[in-house]
């Protein structure tokens, strides 16, 4: 799931600096030259993220005696996450030395003076060539630095549960090649299995930047229209027939009850249920989810389902009428930054690359189902034969998209997400709530930066 930062009551936001600042044993506590605070995200016990960060501090202090490593996993959604990090960083005294960092986030948190310009270091990193030159963008900002070094990047999906499509008579390998063909599964499933959700998307604020990047990003960039901004005048979108057309769909999603319920939708959790019990238990013929679902199910994964494999198919999601490039997808990816005010700065990048070696990096890749952003590791067996999906995950990155990487992104993101919670609970209409965000999208970036469809 992917998080946008929301602005929380000053009683949860303290709440959640107990809840949550003390994971690591570090606290609030000032570093000092000769301690690192690592602040990452912690998603369940088997967690791959917290197996690197245990491993390389134990690496890097086992190679620097008399430094600690001070980890400080935060455990909760990525919108916890990104709030507590936003909090850690108002003060020199609680900002981290290194941290996980969205790369939706990078370019606003640049420009707020959180992260440390990285190029000189990574001038002197024989390793950073290893990197594909596309992944590095990722960590770059407006002014052409590079802030961070990518982890893994990755795309977005249909996972259907093959067995399901097959009791409804439907063939597989399955392949929409229009929004039409996906609910015309929808409807062949319900009728043979009334109790099954045939195909979910997520909607509302509950599950953040995952509604956005697994369900209306998925519909809007494949629409006539395109997305949310248009590169060629460098202004946002407003008056799209795309986006109207994009709720439309949702909503008979959700009218039809072939997705999960409204309430479903708003909890933050619900993509713990489609990926824990409604797939594996055959409850759902189908969801849009990131290239790295399989990590849930693998050995040693939350959801561990060892018959994933052989039960699950993957699908490009189509554009919606089937017009080119005939398909559509997401991507982001989450990097590891540094910093601008780390005590020792030098330090911090060699924890930061310790973190980055081929070695830890394959496991993370393998272990957390990432598409590779290094090409070593890209070739590496143990990365080909982990993941049966691989391929089919990766391929789709002829036709991905990515969000617009502005300071401003991340409030235009929740009115993106308030649009389709109006639409999925009744509140509104599909038009009225385009014309509620184009309202929202003018008084964010102002009238000047907007164009008219």
């Amino acid at each position: 799931m992917r998080g946008a930062s929301r602005t929380l009551p000053a009683a949860a936001v303290a709440a959640l600096l107990v809840l949550s600042g003390c994971a690591g044993g570090g606290g609030e506590e000032e570093a000092t030259d000769n301690t690192l605070r690592i602040i990452y995200q912690k998603a369940g016990e088997a967690s791959p993220l917290d197996t690197l960060m245990q491993t390389t501090k134990e690496q890097f202090e086992a190679a620097n005696e008399g430094v600690t490593v001070e980890l400080e996993p935060v455990e909760g959604t990525d919108e916890d996450y990104n709030t507590r990090l936003a909090l850690s960083q108002r003060s020199p005294d609680t900002a981290p030395d290194v941290f996980y960092e969205d790369t939706f986030r990078l370019r606003s948190d640049v420009e707020a003076g959180y992260l440390l310009n990285l190029d000189e270091h990574l001038a002197g990193w024989d390793e950073w060539d290893a990197f594909n030159e596309r992944a590095k963008e990722a960590g770059k900002a407006d002014d052409g630095g590079t802030y961070a070094v990518p982890l893994g990047t990755d795309t977005r999906v249909i996972w259907y549960n093959k067995q399901v499509l097959q009791d409804a008579g439907i063939e597989v390998p399955w392949q929409p090649e229009s929004w039409d063909d996906l609910l015309e599964m929808a409807r062949t499933v319900k009728e043979a299995q009334p109790d099954s959700r045939p195909f979910s998307m997520y909607a509302g604020t509950g599950t953040g930047e995952g509604t956005v990047m697994q369900s209306f990003y998925e519909l809007l960039y494949g629409t006539e229209s395109g997305g949310l901004y248009d590169d060629e005048s460098s202004k946002w979108i407003a008056g799209s027939q795309g986006f109207v057309d994009s709720l439309a769909f949702l909503k008979t999603l959700y009218d039809e009850e072939y997705a999960v319920t409204p309430a479903e939708a708003l909890d933050p959790n619900v993509w713990q249920v489609v990926l824990g019990t409604m797939l594996p238990e055959n409850q759902m013929a189908a969801t849009v989810e990131g290239s790295y679902a399989p990590s849930f199910w693998q050995e040693g994964g939350m959801f561990e389902w060892p018959e994933y494999a052989d039960v699950m198919g993957v699908a490009p999601f189509p554009t919606q009428n089937g017009q080119e490039p005939g398909a559509t997808s997401m991507s982001g990816g989450w990097t590891l930054a540094i910093g601008a005010g780390a005590e020792n700065p030098d330090l911090a990048f060699e924890f930061l690359t310790t973190a980055m070696s081929q070695e830890n990096l394959l496991q993370y890749t393998v272990d957390s189902s990432q598409i590779a952003v290094r090409t070593d590791i890209a070739e590496a067996p143990e990365y080909l034969d982990a993941n049966p999906f691989v391929a089919d995950v990766s391929a789709v990155l002829d036709v991905t998209n990515y969000r617009p990487a502005t300071s401003n992104y991340a409030e235009i993101s929740t009115a993106v997400q308030e649009a389709t919670e109006a639409v999925i609970t009744g509140g509104a209409t599909p038009e009225e709530a385009a014309a509620t965000y184009d309202e929202a999208l003018t008084a964010i970036v102002g009238e000047e930066n907007v164009v008219e469809e």
